[in-house]
C-alpha cells in the first residue's frame, strides 16, 4: 500500500503547490520545487513518533498536517503539510515504523534523568 499525496493550499484545499507527498511502506519521499527541485528521504524504522495537528481552517477544508519525529539527521521533524487523509496517513505511518522497526530489529530508548551512574547502582543496591 502506498499514499502519494499533494501539499494543498488552505483556500478550499486546491492542491497548486510543487510537493508530493509519498508514503510507502519502507519510506516516506518528499518531492518540493519547480525549478530548483529537491527529494528528502526518511526510511520508516527512523519515525519515533507522528502527531496530527488540523487548524480550523484545514477542518473545513478536509486537511491535516502530520508532524513525523524522526532520527533522521537532515529532518528532525517533517512535515506534511494540508494534505488530505491525514488520518489514515497519520496511522499508516505509525503502524509501518513499527513494522520497520521489527523487521530491523531495532529499538528506541530514552534517556530519562540526568542521573550519574553511581546514583543508579546506589539505588540498586
Amino acid at each position: 500500500m502506498e499514499f502519494k499525496e499533494r501539499k494543498r493550499w488552505l483556500f478550499l484545499g486546491l492542491p497548486f503547490t510543487f510537493t508530493t507527498y509519498t508514503i510507502a511502506e519502507d519510506m516516506l519521499t518528499v518531492d518540493t520545487g519547480f525549478f530548483n527541485k529537491v527529494e528528502n528521504d526518511c526510511y520508516m524504522y527512523k519515525v519515533v513518533d507522528v502527531k496530527l495537528e488540523a487548524s480550523i481552517w484545514e477542518r473545513m477544508c478536509k486537511l491535516g498536517t502530520i508532524i513525523c519525529y524522526t532520527g533522521d539527521t537532515t529532518n528532525p521533524q517533517l512535515y506534511l503539510s494540508h494534505i488530505r487523509n491525514a488520518k489514515a496517513i497519520k496511522n499508516f505511518i505509525l503502524e509501518q515504523s513499527e513494522k520497520a522497526k521489527m523487521k530491523r530489529r531495532t529499538i528506541n530508548t530514552l534517556d530519562i534523568g540526568n542521573g550519574d551512574l553511581n546514583d543508579i547502582t546506589d539505588a540498586l543496591d
